[in-house]
């Protein structure tokens, strides 16, 4: 399942995906920070704080994506080995076939007329299984990796969506504050704000010149 992020603070009609809440795109600054209830410090404070929750997440998934890629070709070379001794079982071939004794050290075994294996289930736990029972429980293993896998890449691809984005800042925020617009929903919506306060300051500054003068 996919690491959460607190649903708090999100914006109705934003969609979410297992936990992780979909990104608002910030049309118009004013009406944000109206309908939010926060003031331009507060909404980037919480801007930013949502910005590192979506890079905390994505490590998260990417390293079970890690994990369950170099699972799924385990599996599969587990039931490569029990369809070959279920093959050679009534040949009166044997197999011969070099084990990992430890880290670096092996030795050779000569397998005839195999009925059983044993799996690791992992946790330090080992159980005997019939081929006929180990090559069910696999397939059903490979399976499962192979859907959580399908589920963790709609996963990271959901998020990347909350952060992806081509659209370019509009011309109407003001003159551009020395603040880098960069391509994600997230960073321009936090441009987006930043750049509007500064527009507002220079706005009641210059409405301040011209009171004075």
């Amino acid at each position: 399942m996919a690491a959460s992020l607190s649903p708090s603070s999100s914006s109705p009609g934003v969609t979410e995906r297992r936990g992780i809440p979909g990104a608002q795109f910030v049309e118009d600054v004013q009406t944000y920070l109206t309908q939010s209830g926060l003031d331009v410090n507060s909404a980037l404070a919480f801007l930013q704080e949502r910005l590192q929750q979506y890079k905390v997440v994505e490590m998260k998934l990417l390293a079970q994506q890690r994990d369950l890629q170099a699972k799924i070709p385990d599996i599969e070379k587990c039931l490569d080995v029990v369809a070959t001794l279920q093959a050679k079982k009534g040949t009166g071939e044997a197999l011969i076939t070099d084990f990992e004794v430890s880290e670096g050290i092996y030795s050779r075994a000569r397998i005839e007329d195999a009925n059983s294996v044993c799996l690791w289930l992992g946790a330090n736990v080992m159980l005997e299984y019939s081929c006929e029972e180990a090559t069910a429980l696999l397939r059903k293993n490979l399976d499962n990796a192979k859907a959580s896998l399908e589920v963790l890449v709609g996963d990271l691809q959901f998020l990347r969506d909350q952060v992806t984005i081509t659209q370019d800042t509009p011309k109407n925020v003001g003159e551009v504050a020395p603040l880098d617009l960069w391509n994600t929903i997230m960073q321009v919506t936090i441009a987006r704000v930043y750049n509007w306060d500064v527009h507002q300051r220079r706005l009641s500054q210059a409405a301040g010149e011209v009171k004075d003068s």
